[in-house]
């Protein structure tokens, strides 16, 4: 959604995911930079295709999946999940990337999250019956936050939180999303595909687990490492003054 203005650390990808993201990003720039620039014409703005997108998201998500129609649940996400490139071209064309857009995309990031995850735990604990998959997909829902909230508190208080971790955001959506579509397909007389959906949960759960621990040990060595060099430069400042 909102792209940041704001300059700051940022931890090195993989060269894999660096890769990825180069040329996705720059293949869904150039079919959606029309689409972008139409919706400027029309005096559409960033922020607004940033609340639609996520409004289409929730509805998605808590519509169709706790009543467990998981493929036509993740058609509507997806294409609202695109909203998050649209708004951000947008931006950039007209040169209005800020602070609050990184805010509102960041804020809204996690509603969209916790509804997708949302929706799986309803259907588990209502006519999916099973306890144990609604459990994890209600860790999958609090450990996604917590992972966003683990980098986000170490760079406020001036980290870099130099590390992504085995499963970010992007990771856990396609994993969870193209699992929930071809989960879906069992409605249509797919045998046995719908236990896709319950490994993908499982591989968000114990990924988001770990990616969790590496951005704490990170975040506890960084601290380390800058509290002893404050203490080195105050050393040096004392000696320097006498």
């Amino acid at each position: 959604m909102g792209q940041p203005a704001a300059t700051r650390a940022a931890a090195k990808p993989t060269v894999g995911k660096a890769m990825l993201n180069k040329y996705a990003r720059a293949f869904f720039t150039r079919v959606l930079t029309p689409f972008a620039a139409f919706l400027i014409r029309r005096g559409v703005s960033p922020d607004t295709v940033t609340l639609i997108g996520t409004a289409g998201v929730v509805a998605g998500a808590l519509v169709f999946y706790p009543r467990g129609e998981f493929f036509w649940g993740t058609v509507v996400i997806t294409l609202f999940v695109f909203s998050d490139l649209v708004d951000g071209n947008m931006a950039r064309q007209l040169g209005r990337t800020s602070r609050w857009g990184a805010f509102l995309d960041s804020t809204l990031d996690r509603v969209a999250d916790g509804a997708i995850f949302g929706g799986f735990a309803l259907w588990y604990a209502g006519n999916g019956d099973n306890n144990a998959l609604c459990a994890v997909s209600i860790f999958c829902l609090a450990s996604g936050q917590v992972v966003s909230y683990t980098k986000a508190r170490g760079e406020s208080i001036g980290l870099p939180v130099a590390v992504n971790g085995l499963v970010e955001r992007a990771e856990r959506l396609v994993i969870s999303l193209v699992a929930a579509g071809l989960a879906g397909l069992h409605t249509f007389g797919v045998p046995g595909i719908q236990w896709l959906l319950p490994i993908a949960l499982w591989i968000v759960a114990v990924g988001s687990l770990v990616t969790l621990i590496q951005r704490v040990v990170t975040v506890r060595r960084e601290s380390a490492e800058a509290e002893a060099a404050a203490r080195h430069d105050a050393s040096q400042g004392s000696e320097a003054a006498k």
